[in-house]
């Protein structure tokens, strides 16, 4: 009995110690020896002293445990096959797993490629960075045309009526159908044309013919009242267009029977011009022969132009006194008895 109760005694004071200590380890002096807690490393371990700890680098080192004697460890680095799933901080560290397309093998102990689903067959489950493809083979009208490591069976088309099946579905290709009714040649209407609007057209010009033009005599002289007849009845007219072609064809035709006048004018007046010179030029030349008299000679050398005297005195009897005038072109004399000068 005795026996039992020191063991007991022995017991309470270990489980006591362990308690009041968690680290189980005490100083020189008997002093309890401090724990670094996760995120922290032991720098200096104790034993003369108490533990000295110093905090972990984010996403280089870590420290995931309370403990007196472990340092702050380095992050693992995700290369090669792997991607990191989650990143390294002062508490954790990073957690690698197989890049995309490749998952772990636990028979190989390493990253292997994703299994690809042959024709014919679907993928049932994807494959993930800690297991491979499941694959399935298509049936009951379901098929798969490719290999994937995506996509599932798919289902096969139901050709409905007035389609024929020409090709029936299997697991590696779908059905093909075929329309038994095309669309009517006659009812079948095409796609309506785009409506373009129209560029305005430019006005056309067109010769007095096809017009009545008509001019009213109470009308002033500087505004004529003009009636116009289109010669073209049948032929479209835009409304408002031709109320503003009025006055440019009125303008027009104004200038042309203007100039067509003043071309009249000016013909008539180079006619008239030529047949008095004309004239004048044989009278002076009528008496070729007869000898001009001293005072037609000094008329002829001073001016160019003579005035025959004797043939003066014949057509007027006595003699007359000249006038000589001066002009541009010289000095040009005139008898009193004759009508016109005569020009050498």
């Amino acid at each position: 009995m005795f026996t039992v109760t020191v063991v007991f005694l022995l017991v309470g004071n270990v489980l006591s110690t362990q308690y009041s200590c968690p680290s189980g380890a005490y100083t020189v002096s008997g002093e309890c020896c401090k724990q670094c807690q996760p995120g922290e490393g032991m720098v200096k371990p104790c034993g003369v002293t108490q533990t000295v700890c110093e905090p972990c680098l984010d996403s280089e080192t870590f420290s995931e445990n309370f403990s007196h004697t472990e340092k702050c460890q380095p992050c693992t680095p995700c290369s090669k096959l792997m991607r990191m799933l989650t990143p390294c901080t002062d508490a954790n560290d990073a957690v690698c797993v197989c890049d995309y397309g490749y998952f772990f093998s636990t028979v190989a102990g390493r990253c292997e490629a994703c299994t690809v689903c042959p024709l014919g067959q679907g993928v049932l489950m994807r494959c993930n960075y800690d297991r491979d493809t499941v694959c399935e083979e298509c049936l009951d009208e379901t098929f798969s045309d490719q290999e994937t490591s995506f996509d599932p069976c798919l289902p096969c088309t139901q050709c409905e009526l007035p389609e024929m099946e020409l090709k029936s579905c299997t697991s590696v290709s779908d059905a093909i159908c075929q329309d038994l009714d095309p669309p009517n040649s006659s009812t079948f209407s095409p796609p309506p044309i785009p409506y373009v609007t129209p560029a305005p057209s430019l006005p056309t010009f067109s010769s007095p013919a096809p017009s009545v033009v008509s001019y009213t005599d109470k009308s002033p002289p500087d505004s004529p009242t003009e009636s116009v007849t289109t010669a073209d009845p049948g032929r479209t007219r835009l409304p408002g267009l031709s109320d503003n072609l009025i006055p440019i064809y009125t303008s027009i035709l104004a200038a042309v029977l203007l100039g067509l006048v003043a071309f009249i004018i000016f013909k008539r007046w180079n006619s008239c011009k030529q047949n008095k010179q004309g004239a004048n030029n044989r009278a002076c030349s009528a008496n070729p022969s007869q000898t001009p008299s001293p005072e037609g000679e000094k008329l002829h050398s001073d001016s160019g132009i003579s005035v025959d005297s004797q043939s003066l005195q014949e057509g007027q009897g006595p003699p007359h006194t000249g006038h000589r005038g001066t002009g541009e072109g010289g000095t040009i004399a005139f008898g009193l008895g004759s009508r016109q000068p005569c020009l050498v």
